[in-house]
């Protein structure tokens, strides 16, 4: 049986804080889900972000939770080093402005591309 009191906000907030660039998408980078998803991991990778993804389908709970905490209401949403930047357009914008690098140097360091790369974080309840 089910706990309908089950929360993920705890784990959500742990990635958020925790990981240098956290994208919550619909899906993984293995295997995206979403056409938005896809061009916010698409401008991650190409501004070599160091990303850490979580798949918003595993549960509903997830995305409600996580839209509960950050107080924006869609997936994909992109957080830099705990704070929320939006979603796919807001960092395809950024990255066509030079912003999201910008940012990436601002919050990571100089040398943030050294540690480019994706990793996948599953939440369980």
């Amino acid at each position: 049986m089910i706990n309908e009191t089950t929360s993920y906000t705890e784990k959500i907030q742990e990635v958020i804080e925790t990981a240098d660039v956290a994208l919550f998408m619909k899906g993984t980078p293995e295997a995206i889900m979403c056409g938005n998803s896809q061009r916010a991991l698409g401008a991650l990778r190409r501004a070599g972000a160091p990303i850490t993804a979580v798949d918003v389908l595993l549960d509903m709970r997830i995305r409600q939770d996580l839209s509960a905490l950050s107080g924006w209401p869609t997936i994909p949403q992109v957080f830099v080093k705990g704070e929320l930047i939006g979603g796919a357009d807001i960092v395809e914008d950024m990255e066509r402005s030079g912003e999201l690098e910008q940012t990436l140097v601002e919050k990571l360091g100089e040398s943030y591309w050294d540690a480019r790369g994706e990793r996948t974080v599953t939440l369980t309840s």
